[in-house]
């Protein structure tokens, strides 16, 4: 394969789909199961509010439409999560377009990306940091073109997908902060605030008041979690110190593939900044600017940065890298630069085959469909009518609500052992709720509470079930 200016579109669009094709395949060939954050994201699909206990709600929107087209079939949210993936690519391309002259160049940006596995290995989990990515991208886009157009079209889209990248993960506000930052820096320069300037963060508010007064009703659940996440059991002055460096550790580790590839297509490593570029300026700011948030944020509070937390930090560091080293690059290089594109794009989906085959105790081998079969031919047994609601914690719930075809709202009752009082919902029909089971005396116990809540106290694969139903046989 070859890179000239003319085929450049048409090597993009081989690549995005064959990216596309192997990210699907390959999970849904190796895994038995859908991964913990996807049916965490399907459970609340399953039951749709303007936000959950964890996050907020645009991943259980997206995994919702797809159940509503596919049903239950695994390899719809792999082919989902990829999609969103691929998008997010697709408009890196576009926005790298008034960059660059060449659409080679715009080309190598984005296929520099294979060599950061945030976009490769973890993707087949669809999650809040997946979810994130064409947003993040479509944000950065018309951003760009609202600033540089000053139309309406654009900066109402600008204001859209950042309030749909906060619908996704609040984090999306660290972009928004290195936005802001190139905006403080033009009204600095122009000394003129335009009055479009106001559209997008009108649009940003109104398409976020649905959840905000979620928030305001739901006690600030979603901001609570945020904040015990990040918290620390024990404090300790020296995690402010520590935390930070393994953050920084992180990221050179993460990147080093990145710049493996890099150096693959550069005559050598010489800069020199012009820092009255705009264009400069602004990709420093929106991919420099949240990595710094995040780095300060660990430093200040001391807490542990998760390393998948920083998934859509980076979608704009080929963009970046080729910008600043343009001319440096070398076109007569990039087979070599394809070569070890290639590797990278192959290795990837091998070692995920690899691992996910070799591997047995993984969450994506749980058996979600065998157990929901037996919970379902228990119910059958002993009530009639269909199943509608599942109780308990996400994974357990979750898979029930996923892998039953009545597909049952889920409720979430997290961290208690007993199954909940059964007859605080009175809707008809059947009801579950799952129950960790760690010993006999637990199990005892709780099989006698789901008793006298009129129910059939079922395990399975130490999986305790209490199972109920309005009408018996």
């Amino acid at each position: 394969m070859q890179i000239n200016k003319n085929n450049a579109n048409k090597t993009l669009i081989i690549f995005l789909i064959a990216h596309l094709i192997i990210w699907t395949l390959v999970p849904s060939i190796s895994n038995h199961n859908l991964p913990l954050d996807t049916i965490e994201a399907l459970a609340w699909g399953s039951n749709l509010d303007w936000g959950y206990s964890k996050h907020p709600p645009l991943s259980a929107f997206a995994v919702a439409v797809f159940y509503q087209i596919f049903g239950n079939q695994d390899w719809a949210y792999y082919f989902l999560s990829q999609l969103f993936v691929v998008s997010a690519f697709f408009v890196i391309f576009k926005f790298s377009e008034d960059f660059f002259k060449s659409k080679t160049l715009s080309l190598v940006s984005v296929l520099l990306l294979e060599g950061i596995y945030f976009y490769n290995f973890t993707t087949p989990e669809f999650n809040v940091n997946v979810c994130q990515l064409p947003f993040w991208a479509l944000t950065v886009y018309y951003c760009w073109k609202g600033i540089k157009q000053n139309d309406t079209i654009s900066w109402l889209l600008f204001g859209l997908f950042a309030a749909l990248g906060v619908l996704s993960k609040y984090l999306f506000f660290y972009l928004i902060v290195g936005i802001k930052t190139y905006f403080i820096y033009i009204l600095i320069k122009e000394k003129k605030i335009k009055l479009k300037y106001f559209i997008p963060g009108t649009v940003f508010i109104l398409v976020l008041l649905p959840h905000l007064i979620w928030l305001v009703e739901n006690n600030y659940i979603t901001l609570t979690y945020a904040l015990h996440r990040i918290a620390t059991d024990v404090p300790n002055y020296l995690n402010h110190l520590y935390y930070p460096l393994i953050f920084l550790g992180k990221q050179i580790g993460i990147l080093i593939p990145f710049f493996i590839m890099f150096i693959f297509v550069i005559s050598k490593f010489k800069i020199k900044f012009n820092l009255k570029d705009k264009k400069l300026l602004f990709l420093l700011a929106i991919n420099f600017v949240p990595i710094i948030l995040m780095f300060l944020t660990s430093l200040f509070m001391g807490i542990k940065i998760r390393t998948m937390w920083m998934t859509p930090f980076y979608l704009f560091s080929g963009v970046l890298f080729v910008y600043i080293f343009q001319s440096r690059i070398v076109l007569n290089k990039l087979k070599n630069f394809l070569s070890i594109f290639l590797i990278l794009f192959i290795f990837s989906p091998a070692v995920y085959f690899y691992v996910s085959v070799s591997q047995i105790d993984k969450r994506t081998d749980y058996p979600g469909k065998e157990i929901a079969k037996q919970v379902k031919d228990k119910y059958d047994d002993n009530f009639k009518g269909k199943i509608i609601s599942v109780i308990g914690e996400e994974w357990h719930g979750g898979n029930l609500s996923y892998h039953l075809k009545s597909r049952p709202k889920w409720f979430y009752v997290g961290g208690s052992k007993k199954p909940p009082e059964v007859r605080e919902f009175t809707m008809p029909g059947g009801i579950v709720s799952t129950i960790g089971i760690s010993d006999a005396k637990i199990s005892k116990k709780v099989s006698k509470i789901c008793k006298e809540t009129l129910g059939i106290f079922h395990i399975v694969e130490n999986i305790g079930f209490c199972i109920s139903g309005s009408d018996k046989k």
